[in-house]
């Protein structure tokens, strides 16, 4: 469902409210290793032996690649939304393996093969694979070695982009055999439960970027029905499975105060701190990245427009726990930043997590919450109950969910999403040439803007005399949007679209505090049809209060990455003579 009829508005928005206990469970392909982009190819030349057809680019590339981690988001999700290859094992392949003429193995001699000294063996869908000379050049660094001497499945049941033409196609090369027939029902039989199998439910009407992880934004035509949005079609950015947190047993840690090591139940939590209600919209870094795709592919989720959401959220204030704790002027005279760290784990235990600036977390007009609702309930489980942080004004990525641990440290985050990913570049700058450590971590994001109505493709007609424009505008570092322009020739002419700060109608939410103005303004305009034009160019641009404005184009923003993406949103409508488009 790429775009609802406009017909359909008020029906879906009834959906969205009445089916919201009725979701539609979904299976959840994912995030992974391996990008696609090897340094080198192995060929077989007979028995175990191996011949290296290296890239000229080798000694570069695997030193950008070699550290990233398995968990690695969207930096190493490449074509996931293109290639949603599912491999099965038939009873035809498993026959290919009985009757093939290559040595036949049992379990307990791969498990023998272990590691690099007794060689790295690896079981896929009953075959047998010697890796042992792939282990240096893997993208993913030594992690393929969690998988040594047993079965590749469970760890690309985390990591389903492996699970392409490619991927496959590569491994072949290093088969040297197949499982015998006892071998192979032990492990089918052994293999652990999908780490998915215990998703929440979600909307139907959500479109799906990946399901493992899950990651999905709500139709373009409904995001700014409601100045709120419903939780259940807020956007979904989970980089690992969802976990499975029990309230009671919920501990929060923080270190780094004068203190020590500190845990806090979220009973605690709720009972010793304020409670602090905050509006605020979280957009992805991706959101629009599927323009930068049309420029030329970069590598991460295909994100339309719909990778923002607006909510309020309840919790307590960080700054009031940090104070209540310790931290004081001996605290803030060593430390920089405020690292988190999320209960989202991959197969290694590594966690997902973030660090953002140390002011920024203990201002008191920084507005940083340990939230514990989102629109007045507890945190769905995608949104990250029990507790997350919500760090207003700033990236998505650094708003950890499932918070698990806070720690005040005069460094950042070492982690994958902090160092190594999140960071934008020169559209010169390849995947050969970057250099991660160039390039500061993202924190606020820049001015945004976008139409929701009408859709790209769809009919106006000229009768009507006048097209209706709708949708929303932000940015980051609570820099209040004071304007939005719209075209409807490409950007010959302009006009000013009113803008809507809350769901009330004739009675708009008093402005902001300067410098505080967490949340989206949506926004809309009536424009007269050019006299005589067959198709409207609609364009969008917003001004914030620091009188930041987008771009005109995607070319010069374009990165590798494909983050930050914020030209003018544009859509091409047609006109018709004579009779009401039904789309």
């Amino acid at each position: 469902m790429q775009h609802l009829k406009n017909c359909q508005g008020l029906a879906q928005v009834f959906l969205i409210r009445s089916q919201s206990s009725r979701l539609s469970k979904s299976v959840i392909p994912s995030l992974s290793v391996w990008d696609g982009h090897l340094p080198c190819r192995w060929r077989s030349t007979g028995g175990h032996g191996r011949q290296k057809y290296f890239n000229d680019r080798l000694p570069k590339f695997r030193f950008t690649l070699a550290g990233l981690l398995a968990g690695t988001g969207a930096v190493l999700a490449y074509k996931l939304h293109q290639d949603k290859v599912q491999w099965a094992a038939t009873s035809a392949q498993l026959r290919v393996m009985q009757t093939s003429d290559l040595p036949v193995y049992s379990l307990e001699e791969v498990t023998k093969h272990c590691s690099l000294d007794t060689g790295v063996w690896v079981t896929y869908k009953g075959g047998v694979y010697d890796i042992t000379e792939f282990v240096a050049i893997h993208p993913g660094g030594d992690k393929i070695l969690l998988a040594a001497g047993g079965a590749l499945e469970p760890y690309w049941a985390l990591y389903a982009v492996h699970q392409q033409d490619h991927v496959l196609e590569i491994l072949s090369e290093y088969k040297i055999g197949v499982l015998n027939p006892e071998s192979y029902k032990k492990q089918e039989s052994a293999n652990p439960l999908d780490p998915y199998s215990a998703e929440p439910t979600r909307h139907p009407a959500l479109q799906i970027n990946s399901l493992k992880p899950f990651n999905a934004e709500p139709p373009a035509s409904i995001l700014s029905d409601n100045y709120i949005t419903p939780s259940v079609i807020f956007f979904k950015r989970n980089h690992l499975p969802v976990p499975r947190v029990d309230p009671e047993a919920y501990r929060l840690e923080i270190e780094g105060l004068s203190g020590g090591v500190v845990s806090l139940s979220l009973s605690e939590l709720k009972s010793r701190f304020p409670k602090h209600t905050i509006t605020a919209t979280l957009q992805c870094a991706g959101n629009r990245r599927s323009e930068m795709n049309a420029v030329k592919q970069v590598k991460g989720l295909n994100w339309g427009i719909a990778a923002i959401s607006n909510a309020t959220w309840s919790g307590a204030r960080l700054r009031d726990v940090l104070l209540y704790y310790g931290f004081g002027p001996e605290v803030a005279a060593k430390a920089k930043h405020v690292q988190f760290e999320g209960l989202d784990r991959d197969v290694t235990g590594t966690a997902y997590g973030a660090s953002i600036p140390l002011n920024k977390a203990v201002s008191e007009e920084g507005d940083v919450l340990l939230a514990y609702e989102m629109n007045g309930e507890d945190l769905p489980p995608d949104h990250g109950f029990p507790v997350r942080v919500v760090v207003p004004g700033v990236v998505g990525a650094r708003n950890v969910k499932w918070l698990g641990k806070i720690v005040v440290s005069d460094e950042e985050s070492n982690s994958h999403w902090q160092q190594n990913d999140y960071k934008g570049f020169s559209p010169g700058t390849d995947w050969d040439t970057v250099d991660f450590k160039s390039a500061p971590a993202i924190q606020e994001l820049p001015i945004q803007s976008a139409i929701t109505h009408p859709a790209e493709g769809t009919s106006v007609d000229r009768s009507d005399r006048e097209v209706t424009v709708k949708g929303y505008a932000w940015s980051g570092g609570g820099r209040e949007v004071v304007r939005v322009d719209v075209s409807v020739d490409g950007g010959k002419t302009w006009h000013v679209a009113k803008l809507r700060t809350s769901d009330q109608g004739e009675h708009p939410a008093p402005p902001p505090p300067p410098g505080r103005a967490w949340a989206w303004k949506l926004w809309e305009i009536d424009v007269p049809i050019p006299h005589r034009a067959q198709e409207l160019e609609i364009v969008c641009k917003a001004v914030d209060s620091g009188y930041n404005m987008q771009p005109d184009t995607v070319a010069p923003i374009w990165n590798l990455r494909g983050v930050l993406s914020n030209a003018w949103h544009r859509v091409k409508v047609k006109v018709t003579e004579g009779f009401k488009d039904q789309k």
